[in-house]
């Protein structure tokens, strides 16, 4: 069996593999590292999509001559998947109420929503819950859609646009211990959520910025080398959380003013950094020459 990736011949030698999912297993494992995806596959010429790759998978490699499998790079697959979201908001904000159901069941078996439901899972769930009238507005969740749209397509331009919240956000979490001392519950509650979702947004941004060169293995953030930083991070949130329902107010306000907060902000400017010298090489690479 010859094997086409993007219409060039492979250099993949058979080995072990005795069925075509036994094959699409290895491929799409080697794919996924290179931060690409599998798009669509056919097998002597014909599409296999949905049920027929489903009934395909135990099928004798021997009897297949010739394998074409397209593959696309995961951001712009899911700028795609986002766009269509994004799309698929607006008309259902536009039409009538008794034809949303038809909206919502359409973008379900989108090719669209597969790919958010297998590789954005959180947006799915929420778009899911949305659409069913059971969660955000629909326009409120447009708002979400264009933000991750913007940081899939614009990673260095949105982690420059953040640093206001950023630093909102520590500061939230500096004034933490004297909310907790003074009974501000709410305020603290509050800013809990601030920190997650600032986090939250930071982590997306490093592992799109992976796809353009930014290895876990050479990353450092404020000098401290990335996996021991987030060995420190993880064991400093597992320290408040256990505080926070021990009521130990003294404790969670240590730990969110010298712990969390300086490392949330060293990380930011860790990516920052990266990204601004990723986009200046990138400028000088694309630069006319003399």
């Amino acid at each position: 069996m010859n094997i086409y990736i993007n219409g060039c011949l492979a250099d993949i030698t058979l080995d072990t593999e005795k069925t075509l999912g036994d094959v699409l297993s290895g491929v799409e494992h080697w794919v996924s590292l290179t931060g690409s995806r599998v798009r669509a596959i056919a097998a002597d010429g014909q599409l296999l999509e949905d049920d027929a790759l489903s009934g395909a998978f135990d099928r004798d490699v021997q009897g297949i001559e010739k394998l074409d499998i397209t593959v696309s790079a995961y951001r712009e697959l899911a700028a795609e998947a986002l766009s269509v979201l994004s799309q698929t908001c607006q008309i259902y904000q536009d039409v009538q109420f008794e034809e949303r159901p038809r909206i919502a069941a359409a973008w379900g078996q989108s090719a669209a929503a597969r790919f958010l439901q297998s590789d954005i899972p959180d947006l799915y769930d929420l778009a899911g819950r949305a659409f069913s009238g059971e969660g955000l507005a629909a326009d409120v969740l447009s708002g979400i859609v264009h933000e991750r749209l913007r940081e899939i397509t614009g990673p260095e331009q949105e982690i420059a646009g953040c640093e206001a919240l950023v630093k909102h956000t520590i500061g939230r979490m500096e004034e933490l211990p004297l909310d907790v001392q003074t009974g501000k519950d709410q305020r603290a509650a509050e800013t809990i959520q601030h920190f997650a979702k600032t986090g939250e947004k930071l982590f997306r941004i490093f592992f799109i910025l992976k796809s353009q060169g930014l290895s876990p293995d050479t990353f450092a953030v404020d000098g401290v080398p990335f996996r021991t930083f987030m060995e420190e991070f993880n064991a400093a949130l597992t320290e408040i959380s256990a505080a926070y329902e021990n009521k130990d107010t003294v404790l969670v306000g240590d730990l969110s003013e010298y712990e969390l907060a300086p490392r949330l902000l060293n990380f930011f400017f860790a990516l920052k950094h990266f990204s601004e010298v990723s986009f200046d090489n990138a400028a000088v690479s694309s630069a006319p020459g003399p």
